[in-house]
């Protein structure tokens, strides 16, 4: 049987991205319900990549000098309590019976959510740079 892989750090900010741009589009939709329920099946995998993702940032190779050192473990502890707190709305909306295009709309425009986006194209861009 074969082992089943942690997901990455790219892995994750890809299912949150993914997850996004599925909001955004369903968002506009004006549905009452979820219907097919493909919905809840983005929503639960980025609730998913969040578990954890700072620790798996944590893990990611990253510049080696001291002051660089500093930055990424303070910015580590924002994007901890980020991911957690956009994490408790994915995991809310996830509770819901029914999921229509205003509540998703709704978490769209989450300051959570948004800061949780903003912290994962930071992170990601500045760990590619550090690669090169």
């Amino acid at each position: 049987m074969a082992e089943k892989r942690e997901p990455t750090l790219a892995d994750r900010i890809e299912a949150v991205e993914q997850a996004y741009e599925f909001m955004l589009a369903y968002a506009a939709q004006g549905r009452e319900d979820e219907g097919g329920g493909s919905v809840r099946q983005f929503l639960e995998r980025a609730a998913a990549a969040l578990e954890g993702l700072a620790a798996v940032a944590a893990a990611s190779p990253h510049p080696l000098d001291a002051r660089s050192r500093q930055a990424f473990a303070a910015f580590l502890e924002v994007l901890d309590d980020d991911a957690r707190k956009a994490r408790a709305a994915l995991q809310f909306v996830l509770a819901q019976k029914s999921i229509s295009s205003q509540l998703v709309d709704n978490l769209n425009a989450s300051i959570h959510l948004r800061a949780l986006l903003t912290d994962v194209f930071l992170i990601d861009e500045a760990l590619k740079r550090s690669e090169s």
